[in-house]
Parts: structure tokens; C-alpha cells; sequence
């Protein structure tokens, strides 16, 4: 079950592999994510001393957050992966020149997980010939849609 999706990442780039991972939350920031008020639109993910960490996701805290606590929305959060995934990641990124994008945020058992994809930037061209493709594929819908009508 997807909570959000990063649309821009499939836009500005190819993504070429996915990977699950997990997420070290706090309880309030698990509460406001069941309340769908998560953002991954600005969000990246980087390697730093033999870990992943997602940066620049917006977790809105809720009204009800208890007052003992000072939530940070911007806060950086870590990823679980497994030490074999992370090593291989970490050697596509700093030697092929891949992004890692988070791809998008849902439920598994319980548990909040992220998926990250191993991307590559894509030209201006590039964007322009997927959004033509796009286009062609809606208007052969739309021509399919009026002729079973007719």
C-alpha cells in the first residue's frame, strides 16, 4: 500500500534497479506518514560513513504531537538496508555516476518502508521524448475509447 510517490524522480530520471529499504522513524513522524502527510518531492539519498540517508523528505508533524518534543520535518533519517546492498550501491554511485532517488514510501507488515532506485539523469531531450511517447499513447486511448462508443 503506497503512502507517497515521487513522480519527479521518474520524470528527471531512468531508473535502472530498485531496492527496498527501510526507514529509522520516531513516533510522531510514524503517525503523521499513516496520516499521508509525507513529501518526497525534494528528497535524495546519499552514502556517508557506510550508511544510506534519506535527505530532504518533509514529514509534516501532526497538531497531536506531544509538547515534550521539538519535531524537525527536514530531519535526516536513516536507511536499513543490508551491508552487501549498501557496498554495492555505494560502488555504481561513486564510480558509474548513478543517483540514488527515493522512488516511494508504503506499508509492509506493519512497517513503513522506503524504495530507492538506482537512477541515471536523463537529457532535456530525453524528458521531451517520453512526454511525446506519452502523449501518443493517450491520444491511441482516447481514438480507442471513441471507437467502441461509435
Amino acid at each position: 500500500m503506497s503512502i507517497v510517490q515521487n513522480k519527479k524522480a521518474f520524470h528527471d530520471y531512468f531508473i535502472e534497479d530498485r531496492y527496498e529499504a527501510g526507514l529509522v522513524l520516531e513516533g510522531w513522524e510514524v503517525k503523521a506518514i499513516r496520516a499521508g502527510r509525507a513529501n518526497l518531492k525534494e528528497a535524495y539519498v546519499t552514502v556517508k560513513d557506510g550508511a544510506l540517508y534519506l535527505f530532504g523528505s518533509h514529514i509534516s508533524p501532526l497538531t497531536t504531537a506531544s509538547t515534550h518534543i521539538h519535531p524537525d520535518p527536514l530531519r535526516t533519517r536513516k536507511l536499513l538496508l543490508h551491508a552487501a546492498e549498501i557496498d554495492k550501491l555505494t560502488g555504481k554511485v561513486q564510480r558509474a555516476g548513478y543517483t540514488l532517488m527515493p522512488l516511494n514510501m508504503h506499508f509492509k507488515g506493519g512497517r513503513v518502508k522506503l524504495e530507492i532506485g538506482l537512477a541515471k539523469g536523463k537529457k532535456q531531450h530525453d524528458k521531451r521524448a517520453t512526454e511525446k511517447e506519452r502523449e501518443g499513447q493517450r491520444e491511441a486511448q482516447q481514438a480507442m475509447k471513441k471507437s467502441r462508443r461509435g
